[in-house]
């Protein structure tokens, strides 16, 4: 029998709806190719949870890695044949469950289910966002989260962080609430494996681009805001904008300004979907990326630009300065003046605070799976031996 169980009904979930990946997702989806040929899936339905058998769950952890044309109907049907043999199932086997998108650990009813097994699981911490900065969140986040938080420290074995900045804001949090911090290990993510980009830029004219969720805590609005003003103070010489991102939640003044603002029409470009290919192509030919978020847990955009040698805008938070030391510039999230000099700054490919944060670029190592996934090993060892 395998020796782990990775609970995937996130990602089925969201992929059956036909929602694209998010940045937990693809970290989900890694520790899927990783884990595949030693570990079953776990999903959980209508209250049951159902272990998929090792056949079963090599051909749906291929399919989620894979999408085949009749996603839905391959998993539906494996699923419904898993059914019967769940139940009565009380997972006695002390095995290791790996869960990695914080999905379920907020419900009575999956909490009672850890409880009443033997299951050693692994919680994957990507941000306590919605407790240090609710006033970004959806209402209700914040509580929801803090159950979470407290299902992480009370009945996992195992804590696993995508950053030291994380995990010291968990170890307080434990901390403050009298909580335990089970065994933990910083485990960075790697970039996306974005294709080589076409050799032609998508725009001729020098532009930036701005990566990830429409959200308050991204900060788009400052950012649209600021480029008005440079469209009504340089005209055509303004450079453009290109917004790459999904629309999330309780955005519609950002919204607003991408619909139904003239001043910002043949200057802001939004694409709300892009495959890997044209991901790169707009990456690798802009002036820089610009990532003015109030807060983040990681910051895998940045991770990704400096990758390619694309220069990056950041605001100045921990986290980012923990992965990528002094390369990228950086500026305070609510100095707009700051922001505005640093975009002109950077508008032309020969700039010398361009040329100087490329040179610095040689500094920048990126993360690997296979450092991540050695970190995940440890932490594995050392649950055994403990064991």
């Amino acid at each position: 029998m395998p020796e782990a169980l990775i609970d995937i009904t996130r990602l089925l979930d969201r992929r059956m709806q036909g929602r694209l990946p998010t940045g937990i997702d693809r970290v989900s989806l890694e520790y899927v190719r990783y884990l595949q040929r030693r570990a079953t899936a776990l999903v959980r339905y209508l209250g049951r949870w159902i272990e998929l058998s090792q056949p079963e769950s090599i051909r749906v952890f291929e399919a989620l890695l894979e999408p085949p044309p009749h996603f839905s109907h391959l998993v539906k049907r494996t699923v419904a044949r898993a059914l019967p043999r769940s139940f009565g199932r009380r997972f006695t086997e002390p095995r290791f469950l790996f869960n990695t998108g914080h999905n379920g650990l907020e419900q009575q009813a999956f909490i009672e289910r850890l409880q009443q097994s033997r299951l050693k699981p692994l919680f994957f911490i990507h941000d306590l966002i919605p407790l240090t900065h609710p006033e970004y969140c959806r209402p209700g986040e914040a509580k929801r989260h803090r159950i979470r938080m407290h299902t992480m420290l009370t009945l996992g074995q195992g804590i696993l962080a995508n950053s030291a900045t994380t995990l010291e804001q968990l170890a307080e949090y434990a901390h403050r609430q009298h909580l335990p911090l089970p065994p933990a290990t910083v485990a960075p993510l790697a970039p996306a494996d974005l294709a080589a980009a076409d050799a032609c830029p998508l725009l001729t004219t020098p532009y930036f681009v701005i990566l990830g969720t429409i959200e308050p805590r991204k900060n788009h609005w400052m950012i649209l805001q600021l480029w008005r003003q440079l469209i009504e103070r340089m005209g055509d010489r303004a450079p453009r904008l290109v917004v790459i991102g999904q629309r999330g939640w309780e955005c519609e003044n950002v919204i607003d300004l991408l619909e139904r603002c003239t001043v910002l029409r043949g200057y802001v470009f939004e694409y709300s979907a892009c495959d890997d290919t044209e991901l790169a192509a707009w990456l690798l030919h802009a002036q820089a990326l610009l990532f003015p978020s109030f807060t983040e847990g990681y910051g895998m955009p940045l991770v990704e630009a400096l990758t390619l040698g694309v220069p990056v805008i950041a605001s100045d938070l921990p986290v980012f300065r923990e992965i990528a030391g002094t390369v990228p510039e950086y500026v305070d999230p609510l100095d707009g003046r700051g922001w505005a000099e640093a975009i002109v700054a950077y508008a032309q490919k020969d700039a010398p605070a361009r040329q100087a944060q490329q040179q610095r670029m040689s500094r920048f190592s990126p993360p690997t799976w296979e450092t991540h996934f050695a970190q995940v090993e440890y932490l594995l060892e050392q649950l055994r031996a403990a064991s």
